[in-house]
């Protein structure tokens, strides 16, 4: 009796156990027919998806596919040429504002070196393209769409290596650049956990993994995961990262892996050709008034195309294919469009006003007006007033946050300390007031030389020359020290219309010779006196302890 109930308890477990897996079967077999189906109805939904596009927008058709069609950048290109499309090709920071080409100028170098066949780019190189201020990462290295990652078992998603306790690597954006170029738009805002494993990459040319969930002793973990965790996943690529910071924001330990190009601002007639360009590529008529306009308000290449692309759309609508001028004047009006400053300087001569040379934070060049005022009060009770400039800012570089005094406040000290040494002026004897007019950005050591003369100028009431234009760093003992962004101050002082520059004689080069400007080399502010003003210290140093006189002394010297 108790051998036949266990026979039917036995058979009753089994049946039960039977109709169990029977039901989880069926139910896969349901579940894996749904899921067919709901496959097959989304890849139906993509298929008409794709067969659906719209007119491809005028900023692609523009989009420059040689160097030829970068306007605006020879200087730029070549560098960039240089640097990629030889044997040993380098990683490359750009620098420039937005909508001038850095990113198109990127995608051509890089196809620019497969097609000369000496790069070690392969044919089949690829060009990742990736931003930096959508580069989120998980700092618990959960995701990181840079670097790469580890999806261990326990994240949400893992599959079936994740059921099976298997770790699984992810490749991120240097890995898939394996072999070719990794461009990052506004490098400058990676987080800097990420720039220092950007870093690291760089250096070792491949990305390693960490997992707790690894072991290598692990049979169930796969041979090309274990070959993963102990070597890493290659990642052998070309950086060029672009950005609309200046060099000093971005981290040290990048830009001295990278050579620094610059990419300077399109000027009018740059402009001026993209517009055309894009005319001749949409098909529609443009006036020479309509293009003269578009430049007139455009400040860079995407400006110029949107605002033809808009003009030319309200063209359309009315059955034209010519462009009128009251439809970029509309396009102007409702984009709230401001027109672009520019500076043209006239002849004359002025008292207390000189023109001084500085660079914006776009690596532009700028005409710089300085204006003083003296006036003579008691000894000893005299001031100096300055306006225009930021005497303390707070800047923030990376994770770091600091404030900083204007090195523009700095160089009006160092110049009234100059002028008393060596034009045996006291300042404390007048109230001086140093404007920056116009609410341009000053900063920097270079309008020392410049400020000097404004000042000599405004106290010695001697009138300065008003197409010339100076730039250079003064030292509290008289000498005339060398600045940056000479070429780019040349070319700006060009279109302003001055005639002679004056900069610093450590900053010569030979390319200056070629300038259409009369360049004056000096390293002292005496040689200064000597070219701004025509006085010649040394002459009246010598009538004043009784030197024996043999030169003739123009009426100006002996005034003063």
């Amino acid at each position: 009796m108790l051998s036949n109930a266990m026979m039917a308890i036995q058979f009753f477990f089994t049946v039960i156990i039977g109709l169990y897996f029977w039901s989880q079967l069926r139910s896969q077999q349901d579940n894996k027919t749904g899921i067919q189906a709901e496959s097959k109805k989304e890849m139906e939904r993509l298929h008409q998806m794709r067969k659906i596009s719209l007119a491809e927008p005028l900023t692609e058709k523009a989009r420059p596919t040689s160097f030829d069609e970068i306007i605006g950048q020879e200087d730029g290109v070549k560098a960039l040429k240089i640097a990629l499309c030889g044997p040993n090709p380098q990683h490359v920071i750009i620098y420039g504002p937005p909508g001038i080409g850095k990113t198109a100028a990127a995608r051509v170098a890089l196809a620019e070196a497969i097609k000369m066949g000496i790069s070690s780019f392969k044919p089949d190189a690829k060009f990742i393209e990736t931003d930096a201020t959508v580069m989120r990462f998980d700092e618990r290295s959960i995701a990181d769409p840079l670097i790469g990652s580890v999806h261990d078992p326990i994240y949400q998603g893992a599959g079936a290596y994740g059921q099976a306790g298997v770790p699984q690597p992810k490749e991120g954006a240097v890995s898939k650049a394996h072999g070719g170029v990794l461009f990052i738009d506004e490098i400058g805002e990676l987080h800097p956990i990420q720039m220092n494993k950007l870093l690291k990459v760089l250096e070792d040319r491949k990305v390693m993994f960490e997992s707790a969930y690894y072991s290598s002793e692990n049979r169930n973990i796969p041979r090309h995961i274990h070959d993963i965790f102990q070597n890493g996943i290659p990642a052998d690529f070309r950086l060029i990262g672009a950005t609309t910071r200046s060099p000093e924001e971005i981290p040290p330990a990048v830009r001295s892996r990278c050579v620094e190009i610059f990419f300077r601002p399109l000027d009018e007639q740059d402009l001026r050709k993209i517009v055309e360009n894009a005319a001749t590529k949409l098909l529609i008529d443009a006036s020479e008034e309509c293009k003269d306009l578009i430049c007139r308000y455009a400040k860079n290449g995407r400006d110029c195309v949107r605002i033809l692309q808009t003009a030319a759309s309200a063209a359309i609508l009315e059955k034209r294919n010519y462009i009128a001028l009251n439809d970029v004047e509309w396009v102007i009006e409702m984009g709230r469009y401001t027109p672009n400053y520019e500076i043209k300087i006239s002849d004359g001569k002025r008292v207390g006003v000189v023109n001084g040379l500085a660079v914006s934070q776009n690596q532009s060049g700028i005409v710089l007006c300085i204006e003083t005022t003296a006036e003579r009060t008691e000894k000893g009770m005299g001031k100096v007033t300055c306006t225009g400039i930021v005497e303390k800012e707070s800047m923030e570089q990376g994770a770091r946050k600091f404030s900083r005094t204007s090195t523009a406040k700095a160089a009006i000290d160092n110049v009234m300390t100059a002028l008393k040494g060596i034009a045996d002026i006291d300042v404390s004897n007048y109230n001086v007031h140093i404007n920056f007019p116009g609410g341009m950005p000053v900063d920097g050591p270079s309008a020392g030389i410049a400020i000097f003369c404004s000042v000599y100028s405004a106290i010695k009431d001697i009138a300065v020359d008003n197409l010339t234009a100076l730039t250079g760093e003064v030292s509290i003992k008289g000498l005339v020290k060398p600045v940056g962004g000479v070429a780019a101050k040349i070319e700006a002082a060009k279109k302003a219309g001055i005639k002679k520059i004056v900069i610093p004689k450590e900053n010569s080069q030979k390319s200056f010779e070629n300038s259409e400007i009369k360049i004056i080399y000096v390293s002292s502010l005496e040689e200064i006196l000597k070219e701004v003003f025509g006085i010649d210290k040394q002459k009246v140093v010598n009538i004043i302890h009784g030197g024996s006189v043999t030169e003739v002394i123009s009426a100006s010297e002996l005034k003063n």
